[in-house]
């Protein structure tokens, strides 16, 4: 199995909604909708090497999205602080500036953070959280991408956002926090995909910056 390519893959395609209305547009949300996203070029893929962070708690309250797609914003959940901490780190690092989204299922989630862009990137380094024993992926949750062959709660830095109301998945990974801002910038994301697919979205979807909120 390549790394992180068949994460939730088999729960999801369980969970499938298909759409029941889909657009003829492959850069931008149907009209009214919500956001649109502008036509951009892949990022090519960088390598990462980092050291993993020395600390075990976040001191920022979340991480600003700027995207092609619009922004979003991600507050941290202080059940898991480790996780946060390291996510914190790899957006001070740059690390998750200029990937895209490479992996979309409409209405389901979006994932992104692979600095190779391939769905089988890492920054370097993991780290081990178990995630809250009653947690569920509903939407707006941001948690960390693993395979299934990963301990529980790990994570590097591959992240999925969820846009169904509720995934069904057991918690096996890592929580990062919430999308407390910018939702529909996300759900625009989704729409990206092909309805009823599983894979990279028709058209680029980049991550311009990632900056820690204070």
């Amino acid at each position: 199995m390549t790394a992180l390519r068949q994460l939730l893959t088999g729960v999801v395609a369980m969970t499938l909604v298909l759409s029941a209305c889909g657009g003829e547009d492959d850069s931008t949300t149907e009209a009214g909708t919500g956001p649109s996203c502008e036509q951009v070029e892949a990022p090519a893929p960088k390598q990462l090497d980092l050291q993993a962070p020395k600390t075990d708690s976040p001191t920022a309250s979340g991480v600003a999205f700027t995207t092609s797609c619009g922004d979003f914003e991600v507050t941290f959940d202080d059940r898991a602080p480790k996780t946060a901490a390291s996510f914190q780190y790899l957006a001070e690092e740059g690390a998750f500036d200029g990937t895209p989204f490479h992996r979309v299922i409409p209405d389901q989630l979006v994932q992104g953070g692979d600095p190779l862009g391939n769905g089988e990137g890492g920054p370097g380094y993991f780290v081990d959280e178990r995630p809250p024993g009653n947690l569920s992926y509903t939407e707006g949750t941001v948690a960390m991408a693993k395979t299934a062959a990963e301990p529980i709660g790990r994570s590097g830095s591959q992240f999925f956002v969820v846009v169904s109301a509720d995934l069904g998945l057991t918690p096996d990974y890592a929580l990062v926090g919430d999308v407390t801002s910018g939702l529909e910038v996300v759900q625009a994301i989704s729409q990206q995909g092909v309805p009823g697919a599983d894979g990279a979205p028709t058209a680029p979807v980049v991550i311009e910056t990632a900056t820690p909120i204070e």
